[in-house]
Formats: structure tokens, C-alpha cells, sequence
């Protein structure tokens, strides 16, 4: 079989837009040659890719199987185009990374640091994202390699423990929970809290888990990192839900008290995961053996 990039880069336009007309405009052909494309692309195959319908098109079975390859194949190509882009300046390679919040704020920085570095001519990029949804970015070849909680990873990606992540209450010193040494989440979802802003990784995983609780969380402010959402809990302004080692760090100059929660969600294990580790190429590889050596777990 021949696989034209061209006609790759078309067939994942048009699956994205659901229109062979909107695929061709996003790849800059005309729709006689797209339609063309895509014809000679089903009869090299062998098998329908698209069904056709009155508004749009949709994958078949197969169709969904090229796209998940395609974007991988993709994905590579423009690996290695940036990797060769870069030697002119002097760099090796470019990582996109994906990180849930805690794992981005709190646990990734001085590993990645230690990373930079020992590797200064390779470069990363770091980006939030909830944990679901790191999955299926590097299972589409969308992302290199991601740090995401254990509990909700499938099966097919590669892992290896990173960090233990708790989650805990943070209340001020004069605040009756204060006194307590547990609490369940549910005796707190309706009080008022403070949190990181909107499309924070973290904030929308305790909005969800508040949700189940059938309560929409009532925020008093939205601020962009937990020393400032620490800050709000110690003036009362709120109570808040953060990773316990940001906690215990603004808890030496702060008079804020973390209280553990009750509920299983609150005891999370970040791990770092990736596509088949492999098939990556070289500098994630350096990255992910680095990860390995910087795991911090308690057992």
C-alpha cells in the first residue's frame, strides 16, 4: 500500500470538519481533487472510509482505524520536520508534554528542571490537561508523553509510578473544620469556595465530583495558582481543595490547616504515561527514563 501524506493530512481534515468540503478548504485543495483523493484512497484500501450523507460524511469501522493511524503518522512526521528544523538553531528536539494540574504545578518543575539541564539542546513544552482526556492525546499521537492519574489511564498506554497526589481540605486556622482530622466531601460541597480559574484541569475534577453529589460548587474567587487560592482560605474567604504538598509548603508561612477527605477519589497516584515507549522518539525516551529516576512513592 501507498500512503500519500497529502491524502493523510485530507482524511483527518475531513473526519475532524464531518465535510469533504471543509477538509479540502482546511488542506488548501479544491474539492474536485479532494473527492478525487479520497476515491483513489478507498479503492487502493480496498474499503469504504466515509459514508456519505445528506449533510457532512462519517467515518466507517475502518475509517475510524485510519484516523487513529494517520494522526500517528502525522504526529511523527512533524516530530522529526522539527527536530531537523532545529539544528539550525542550535536545538535537538521539541517534547509536548501533557500534565494534569497537580502534576504540572506541583510534582513536575524540579524533575524537569534537573531534565533541562543535563539535556540543554532539547526543549519541552507543558501542557494542563484533565486526565481523560491526556489519555486520548497520546493515543491519537497527539502528545509525546503525559503525567495523568493511574486510576482513569487505559489499558493500551505504557506507565510507570511517578508521585502519590492527595488531594486535601484547606480551611483557616479559625474555621471549625479546623478541628477535625477527616472530613467527606459531601459535609462541604455546599459551603463557599475559592479555586483556579476556569478550564483548570483540577477545578473542572472537583466540579465533576460535586456534580455527582447532585451541588454546583459556589465560588467566591477563581485565582490562577494554589498560593494565591491559599492566601483567600487564610483571610476566610472560602475553603478550597488542593494537592496536599501545596499545602503543607504555603502551611509554613500561612495559618491555613489541611484536613484530610474521606472519599477514595482524594488519593490519587500520578504516573507517567505514553504511547509504546519504544516506538517514541529518542529525547522522550531520555525524558521518560529521567521521570522514572525522579519517582517519589510512598508505598
Amino acid at each position: 500500500m501507498h500512503f500519500d501524506l497529502t491524502d493523510l493530512r485530507l482524511f483527518v481534515a475531513i473526519a475532524e470538519t464531518c465535510s469533504i468540503t471543509h477538509g479540502a478548504e482546511r488542506v488548501a485543495l479544491a474539492l474536485a481533487s479532494a473527492s478525487a483523493r479520497i476515491k483513489a484512497l478507498e479503492a487502493a484500501l480496498g474499503v469504504s472510509l466515509l459514508e456519505r450523507q445528506r449533510r457532512g460524511v462519517r467515518l466507517t469501522a475502518a475509517g475510524e482505524s485510519l484516523l487513529d493511524h494517520a494522526r500517528i503518522v502525522l504526529h511523527q512526521v512533524a516530530t522529526l520536520q522539527g527536530e531537523l528544523a532545529v539544528y539550525a538553531r542550535g536545538m535537538k528536539a521539541r517534547i509536548h508534554m501533557l500534565a494534569n494540574t497537580s502534576g504540572a504545578v506541583e510534582h513536575l518543575p524540579k524533575a524537569l528542571a534537573s531534565f533541562l539541564a543535563a539535556y540543554p539542546s532539547i526543549s519541552v513544552d507543558v501542557e494542563e490537561r484533565e486526565s481523560p482526556e491526556i489519555a486520548i492525546a497520546l493515543a491519537s499521537g497527539a502528545a509525546d508523553i503525559g503525567i495523568a492519574i493511574d486510576a482513569v489511564l487505559p489499558e493500551g498506554l505504557e506507565r510507570f509510578p511517578f508521585c502519590d497526589d492527595r488531594l486535601v481540605l484547606i480551611v483557616s486556622e479559625q474555621d471549625e473544620a479546623a478541628r477535625r482530622r477527616k472530613i467527606s466531601f459531601g459535609d462541604i460541597v455546599e459551603r463557599e469556595f475559592v479555586g483556579l480559574v476556569e478550564g483548570s484541569a483540577l477545578q473542572n475534577h472537583i466540579a465533576a465530583h460535586a456534580a455527582g453529589l447532585g451541588a454546583r460548587l459556589r465560588m467566591r474567587a477563581r485565582l490562577k495558582n494554589f498560593d494565591a487560592v491559599c492566601q483567600m482560605v487564610e483571610a476566610g474567604v472560602g475553603v478550597a481543595v488542593i494537592p496536599e504538598a501545596a499545602a503543607r509548603r504555603y502551611s509554613r508561612s500561612a495559618k491555613i490547616k489541611a484536613v484530610r477527605m474521606t472519599e477514595p477519589w482524594t488519593n490519587r497516584r500520578l504516573v507517567i504515561c505514553m504511547r509504546n515507549r519504544h516506538l517514541l522518539p529518542r529525547p522522550v525516551q531520555q525524558l521518560a527514563d529521567h521521570l522514572k529516576l525522579s519517582a517519589k512513592i510512598r508505598e
